[in-house]
């Protein structure tokens, strides 16, 4: 995902603010994390303006490459279902970690 202007405009605060443990310049090297940051933990307000200036289809995708350890179970769910990519009770499996061996 190769940020917009308007993507960086919106995304670099975020970044500060949700991917505190890195600079905002390393963190906007892969925005779909930060996405995927604010998407997990963020308040209403950015998730409402994310939401809105990057549109399902990038929060879909974002989503659909999750790592592991991206998202915790209630924002997994939520976001399943706010994006209609689960219906009631099922919602997919956390993505896992694999060990090689």
């Amino acid at each position: 995902m190769a940020p917009t202007p308007l993507d960086q405009h919106l995304l670099r605060p975020l970044a500060s603010k949700y991917v505190w443990w890195k600079t905002p310049d390393d963190a906007m090297a892969m925005p779909e994390r930060v996405v995927a940051q604010v998407m997990n933990i963020g308040d209403y307000a950015d998730v409402q303006a994310l939401a809105a200036a990057l549109g399902d289809d990038v929060l879909r995708a974002v989503l659909a490459d999750a790592q592991a350890g991206q998202f915790n179970d209630r924002s997994w769910a939520y976001w399943h279902y706010r994006l209609g990519l689960a219906s009631e009770g099922n919602v997919p499996a956390l993505p896992l970690r694999r060990f090689a061996g």
